[in-house]
């Protein structure tokens, strides 16, 4: 079994419609969804959820306040400003705690004298199983305000992997979150290769730079593609220079086209609406499947 992860140093550069495209010129495959704090493959593919199941990760502080006595203790010791005081109609004041803003580090339940802060499981999101019409898909969503979004983007490769092994996919692709950050990280290890997506600008560059050092310092396989290359020749060639410099690959010179916008809003991609940026995406993802077969 192969997993293709395609990410990006930075949002915005088309990421998700390259991994939408590939899965569609891929034929059945197991899509994952790994950008979980953003989420939108489901827009491009339509799914049907088959399964549907909680996310719970961490703990989330709350105070009982019939047992509560109002010391202050929580408050006084709390570094994150989680517990306020709030004034009542029972009481002159109470204190609670905003779940927002709690970290769930357990300091307030320690030191209660009076035992008064339960410390229940957080929930932080939920993970879906769905169908769609490029094979099995596995996403997510991230609460707002919640953490541990690398652990649920390892919930995610870890079911997409269960679901392919049981239908006997050979391939997953892997959409992966933008940036170089924890649930980055936790996208592309142990991963078969990396399709890293930039666009000609100077942002671009250095971005594409943070995450090909990634890929590189866990030795995993890259390929760079540029997307809407044709806005800055120049800084594509910058590009070039670069992954040259690196012995890599760029697999992919996509052109800006309008069409894709309008592939979008029909909840396609852009490999099935025959825009004009279709052709490169077919070549480019011949040249990966040499690569993964």
């Amino acid at each position: 079994m192969q997993e293709l992860v395609v990410i990006s140093g930075k949002g915005g550069t088309g990421k998700t419609s390259i991994a939408a495209s590939l899965a569609v010129l891929a034929g059945q495959v197991v899509v994952a969804d790994c950008d979980v704090d953003a989420a939108d493959m489901h827009l491009l593919l339509s799914p049907q959820i088959l399964e549907k199941h909680l996310f719970q990760s961490g703990n989330q502080a709350i105070i009982r306040q019939e047992a509560c006595n109002q010391c202050g203790l929580c408050h006084d010791y709390c570094r994150f400003d989680a517990v306020q005081k709030l004034s009542s109609e029972k009481t002159t004041w109470q204190y609670v705690i905003d779940p927002a803003a709690c970290e769930g580090c357990g300091v307030c339940v320690h030191f209660c004298p009076q035992q008064a802060i339960d410390f229940p499981e957080a929930l932080c999101g939920e993970w879906m199983i769905s169908a769609t019409r490029t094979g099995p898909l596995v996403h997510a969503r991230l609460k707002a305000a919640a953490e541990n979004s690398g652990k649920l983007v390892t919930m995610v490769r870890q079911q997409a992997r269960q679901v392919a092994e049981k239908n006997g996919h050979a391939l997953i692709i892997t959409d992966g979150p933008p940036g170089i950050g924890c649930p980055v990280i936790a996208s592309i290890t142990g991963a078969n290769r990396i399709l890293a997506v930039t666009e000609p600008t100077v942002s671009g560059v250095h971005d594409l730079e943070r995450v090909l050092d990634l890929a590189k310092h866990f030795g995993i396989p890259a390929d760079v593609c540029i997307n809407k290359w044709d806005l800055n020749p120049d800084m594509g060639a910058a590009i070039e220079k670069k992954a040259a410099e690196r012995d890599l690959r760029i697999v992919g010179r996509i052109p800006y086209d309008p069409g894709i916008t309008r592939a979008q809003l029909l909840a396609k991609t852009m490999v099935e609406t025959g825009t004009t940026a279709s052709q490169s995406i077919r070549n480019m993802w011949e040249e990966i499947k040499s690569k993964l077969i």
